[in-house]
């Protein structure tokens, strides 16, 4: 059974630029959820939410647009205009762990509140033209929450459950629960999306072999380490000669855009250097070099540090 592999929406990360750019230089990935979009009150829709999704600016692969919300009339809104741009499908945000973002009772922090979430499915899929899948956690406080919801859920003509096998509180901390994980299995009337901490081969071989009925995955952190991997996964074997040559082209690339669009050399540097907590655990013996990105303060300097690094740099990761 081929896996289907699924882009996750990490929010500052996986946005337009990263996923064209991505598709350009890897492959693996089927399709993307982007990172959420929130409704507003009224009918007003942002302009950057409306330039980013546009889909003469999603070239690289299908996108699936996400929405953070606890207002059904804002999400129908929303949702329509999703629609009238091209997506048939969208995404309903449950799983967001941040404080922020939890304690206005959105995202992950609805999950303890199941008769809101069936309020708000009831008001808004028979009021949008699309069809919608939810992305959610196993609660916010606790991991047996999710026993109250998935029953809703199975209520409703929903296209799929992405579940990430933590809770909200624990945010990316500890393990999945792999255990409550199988237990939503047996239980969802709905396919099933997991996702959480698949970073190498061996674990998606682990968890695939687990859970023999699944064939979707979404991958986040990983492929922002290893960009490699899902086209790995994929193939079920590491096959990729010129590792080192292809990250750089890739971050080059990435440089390149953002430099292109983003506001002043501050907001380029503070870009690029969040993708270096990601690419340098790639590395043998990083820790030295990150230090050394992390305290560049021009663009000059940045490039200088990054071309030595990619010269001398040894990947962890097998050539």
């Amino acid at each position: 059974m081929i896996p289907k592999l699924y882009m996750a929406p990490i929010r500052g990360f996986t946005d337009t630029v990263y996923r064209n750019i991505f598709s350009k230089h890897f492959d693996g990935f089927d399709i993307a959820v982007a990172p959420f979009i929130s409704t507003q009150m009224g009918k007003r829709i942002k302009p950057s939410q409306h330039k980013a999704l546009l889909p003469e600016n999603n070239t690289g692969m299908p996108v699936i647009p996400q929405i953070l919300s606890k207002d059904p009339d804002g999400f129908v809104i929303l949702a329509k205009h999703l629609f009238d741009m091209g997506y048939e499908s969208i995404n309903w945000n449950l799983g967001c762990p941040f404080p922020k973002v939890a304690r206005k009772g959105r995202g992950s922090g609805m999950l303890p509140f199941p008769d809101i979430i069936e309020s708000f499915l009831e008001k808004t899929l028979s009021a949008i033209p699309n069809t919608l899948s939810i992305k959610t956690r196993l609660g916010y406080n606790n991991e047996n929450e999710i026993f109250l919801i998935i029953p809703i859920f199975n209520r409703y003509p929903l296209e799929e459950i992405i579940i990430h096998p933590r809770t909200g509180i624990q945010m990316y901390e500890g393990t999945p629960d792999l255990d409550t994980f199988e237990k939503c299995l047996l239980q969802s009337a709905h396919p099933v999306v997991y996702n959480g901490d698949i970073t190498d081969l061996d674990t998606f071989r682990t968890l695939s072999g687990r859970f023999e009925n699944i064939n979707r995955w979404m991958i986040g952190r990983g492929a922002l380490t290893n960009p490699f991997l899902p086209a790995t996964i994929k193939n079920d074997e590491d096959i990729f000669p010129n590792k080192i040559e292809r990250m750089k082209r890739f971050h080059d690339a990435l440089f390149h855009e953002y430099r292109q669009i983003l506001n002043g050399p501050s907001h380029l540097l503070q870009r690029m250097k969040s993708f270096w907590k990601y690419f340098v655990l790639s590395f043998e013996n990083s820790r030295k070099n990150q230090k050394k990105i992390q305290k560049t303060t021009s663009v000059e300097q940045y490039e200088e540090i990054v071309a030595r690094f990619f010269e001398t740099g040894n990947l962890k990761l097998n050539d």
